[in-house]
């Protein structure tokens, strides 16, 4: 007998807007300042149930070769073997595995990150900024997202000792990233 009262969900797909997001990471350097970076070419799409963001899955995929950080010689050395060995490891990938509310009414995303073919489980910190209609119909929703991962844990371990102490790279690498999602 079927139940006529359960409701079927229907999945509503999302495509990133490249030209109003943003993907970044921030390092310590010298043990006292920060360094900012980016990725200027990435690629992510998000399947929800209706327009729930409560349940999602979430793919999403960075060409390591477009990272910037505002100087040339810092970037050639990033894309090197002592770091992202962009040669035999051209993509950063993300695939989430679910997002729900945390206490806070954000939504935490857990899933599994690669770089350097290293594959981990991270949790970020996702806060929902809101959905609208744009001038010309198409529906957006936005999310500003914040975590840290430990660089060390995909083999990013290249480093140099300071004479006054302490190392010229942090470990910790703070991610800020800025989403705004089209309604498929």
């Amino acid at each position: 007998m079927f139940n006529l009262n359960k409701k079927i969900m229907t999945i509503t797909k999302w495509a990133i807007d490249p030209t109003h997001s943003e993907i970044g990471f921030k390092v310590k350097h010298m043990m006292f300042t920060n360094v900012s970076g980016k990725f200027q070419e990435f690629d992510a799409i998000a399947e929800t149930e209706e327009d729930d963001f409560g349940n999602t899955k979430f793919e999403f995929s960075a060409k390591v070769d477009s990272l910037t950080t505002g100087n040339t010689d810092r970037d050639a050395h990033l894309l090197s073997p002592d770091f992202f060995d962009t040669e035999n490891h051209p993509l950063i990938t993300f695939f989430g595995n679910a997002t729900g509310k945390s206490s806070s009414g954000n939504y935490e995303l857990t899933g599994d990150l690669t770089i350097r073919g290293i594959t981990k489980p991270i949790l970020l910190n996702a806060e929902y900024v809101g959905t609208a209609t744009d001038p010309w119909g198409n529906l957006k929703a936005a999310f500003s997202i914040s975590g840290k991962i430990n660089r060390k844990d995909w083999g990013l371990n290249w480093n140099s000792a300071l004479e006054t102490g302490g190392v010229l790279v942090g470990e910790e690498v703070r991610l800020t990233i800025e989403l705004q999602f089209t309604k498929q």
